[in-house]
């Protein structure tokens, strides 16, 4: 599905930013992007990389590659020990409280497409 088919511009546009975080301030070790779906920390890199590109240039992506943004997005937001945490605001920009709100609307309109992955491992 394209991400126009699916969110809203404003929150296409959180998802590109947080992928973004994961080349910067966040640190992903290779066990944690394996966890995420990835084949390892420069794996992640890389496909963040395609995948900011994918929901910029609108571009299908398919169930697997949904739930990575997702949960990289989750990860990167939330934790203090991997992602952006507490700098979230600063280094995005974007305040936690607007953040974790738009977040929970992108969560639940991305339940059906990304519901093969509950509890199991993002990959194709």
């Amino acid at each position: 599905m394209r991400a126009s088919e699916l969110l809203a511009a404003d929150e296409v546009n959180l998802l590109g930013r947080a992928l973004l975080e994961w080349g910067g301030p966040a640190h992903c070790s290779d066990q944690l992007a394996v966890g995420m779906g990835f084949a390892g920390q420069h794996d992640l890199l890389d496909q963040c990389r395609r995948l900011r590109s994918a929901l910029s240039e609108d571009t299908p992506l398919g169930a697997a590659d949904w739930a990575r943004i997702l949960l990289a997005t989750e990860i990167v937001f939330v934790s203090d020990l991997a992602g952006s945490g507490v700098e979230w605001q600063t280094t995005t920009g974007r305040d936690d409280e607007t953040t974790i709100r738009m977040l929970r609307v992108i969560q639940r309109k991305l339940a059906r497409t990304v519901s093969p992955y509950y509890g199991k491992r993002p990959a194709e």
